[in-house]
């Protein structure tokens, strides 16, 4: 048995370490190059295989029931130009020089994250599958060193991969905590009188027994996380949004846009009820750059209610209920 825990080891290890070869290679190429590739990789996956097509368009059709057939199809063509943009953009973000990122991405509004930081107040980022959410963990180029960078993410069940993209978001100095470490993690950080700024990727489709509550989200009743406004209630960390904008191909700016230092002061779900309503500002504003290849409300209100009940605060399933 450990001889055989050793070999798969082993393998993961060079399956890796040659897929880490191929994409730093990959990585050198310049962006005009990638941008290319994006193009044919569009005709490909939007043309011929038709990637998630239907979940798009279902998408599109009920979160803008009052536009065209005509402009739903133009947002659907140009959510998946962009999605062979992204792609080659987080390939780029391998061995993109620091200088080269900085042009690239701006961030605006970091003085307020600093000043909270000098105060010694940790900063709390929510953030959306919106334009290039990888190119993002740049963040410490640009905020005081007094602070420890980071970001919360969801690891991926194939080994290899998660241990390339760990690689690629923590290659400019940000940290990333596991979603299931999270409290703890930034416990440990307080405790050690250590600022952090963490971003949190909240836009995502919660499992049934982390639904605690539900926003007017595109038209949808839509259920949502709420781990972020808890653990930023808990810490008292100011509460930020980050506005992203694509500025042109290879361009982007981001906003750090301040929701709140005293959020304790806040109503218990307002914190994910203003995020909500800043992302839908985002989306509406250029739709084409959200991640609309989720099936982000495969979970419904009438369904949860029939299958579940909350009781002291947790989700629980009803009896013979599935």
């Amino acid at each position: 048995m450990a001889y055989n825990k050793e070999r798969y080891r082993a393998l993961k290890l060079t399956a890796y370490y040659l897929l880490l070869g191929i994409w730093y290679a990959l990585s050198l190429l310049p962006l005009w190059v990638h941008y290319l590739l994006s193009d044919m990789l569009y005709l490909i996956v939007y043309k011929l295989v038709g990637y998630r097509k239907q979940v798009v368009r279902s998408n599109l059709a009920t979160s803008f029931p009052e536009k065209t057939e005509e402009e739903r199809l133009q947002i659907e063509r140009d959510f998946y130009h962009f999605l062979g943009d992204y792609l080659a953009e987080s390939v780029k973000l391998m061995s993109i020089s620091k200088k080269n990122l900085k042009k690239r991405l701006i961030f605006k509004g970091q003085d307020v994250v600093n000043q909270c930081v000098n105060e010694g107040q940790s900063c709390a980022v929510y953030l959306g599958h919106y334009c290039n959410w990888e190119w993002i963990t740049s963040l410490p180029l640009w905020v005081t060193s007094k602070a420890q960078c980071g970001q919360i993410y969801h690891p991926l069940e194939n080994l290899v991969f998660d241990l390339i993209f760990l690689r690629l978001r923590q290659r400019q100095g940000a940290i990333c905590i596991p979603m299931q470490d999270t409290l703890r993690k930034i416990l440990e950080y307080n405790q050690q009188k250590q600022p952090v700024v963490i971003g949190y990727i909240s836009d995502q489709k919660p499992y049934w027994t982390n639904i605690h509550h539900w926003v007017d989200f595109l038209h949808h009743d839509t259920p949502v996380l709420t781990g972020t406004e808890r653990i930023a209630r808990k810490m008292n960390h100011a509460v930020f949004y980050m506005d992203v904008r694509r500025i042109r191909r290879g361009y982007y700016e981001a906003e750090f846009k301040l929701i709140t230092r005293e959020p304790q002061k806040l109503k218990e779900f307002e914190l994910t009820d203003i995020y909500y309503q800043h992302l839908e500002q985002s989306i509406l504003r250029a739709p084409e750059y959200w991640l609309w290849s989720h099936n982000r409300w495969s979970r419904t209100r009438e369904e949860f209610n029939r299958k579940f009940e909350i009781v002291n605060g947790k989700v629980i399933p009803k009896e013979r209920s599935f």
